[in-house]
């Protein structure tokens, strides 16, 4: 079942702004290691599963993931061969807005070369360019 939320007040949602940087979630807070997003756009919910899977795959279920992004926003669709009008097409997926700066997912339990090739792996199923942090301890 692929993410998204339980309910919601309203079916459809404006697009909205995409521009600013993220206003929370930028350090790695859960775990070790981290994805940090350097680009903004939406990031399905397909997309997001997909990299969640990757990293667990490389990790042989060791260690621990966090999914830092969840997407809450509904992206509507018309469908192929359709004349315009006719009110918003119907609900197609969901997405996270990621703006730059946010850590998307954390890794703890397992080394950094491990750490590092999951996260690589990750990345490749996201549409943004993202970075490996690492979690700065004090």
């Amino acid at each position: 079942m692929a993410l998204q939320p339980k309910r919601v007040k309203f079916r459809k949602q404006q697009r909205m702004s995409r521009s600013g940087l993220a206003k929370g979630g930028t350090e790695v807070a859960f775990g070790e290691y981290g994805l940090q997003a350097l680009d903004r756009g939406w990031v399905t919910a397909i997309q997001i599963e997909a990299a969640r899977v990757a990293i667990t795959r490389h990790m042989k279920r060791r260690g621990k993931v966090w999914i830092r992004s969840f997407p809450d926003k509904p992206y509507s669709k018309k469908p192929a061969e359709t004349r315009q009008g006719k009110g918003k097409g119907a609900t197609e997926g969901w997405v996270a807005v990621i703006r730059p700066g946010k850590v998307m997912f954390e890794i703890e339990g397992v080394t950094e070369a491990v750490a590092k090739e999951a996260l690589c792996l990750a990345a490749a199923k996201l549409s943004i360019r993202t970075r490996f942090v690492a979690r700065h301890v004090i």
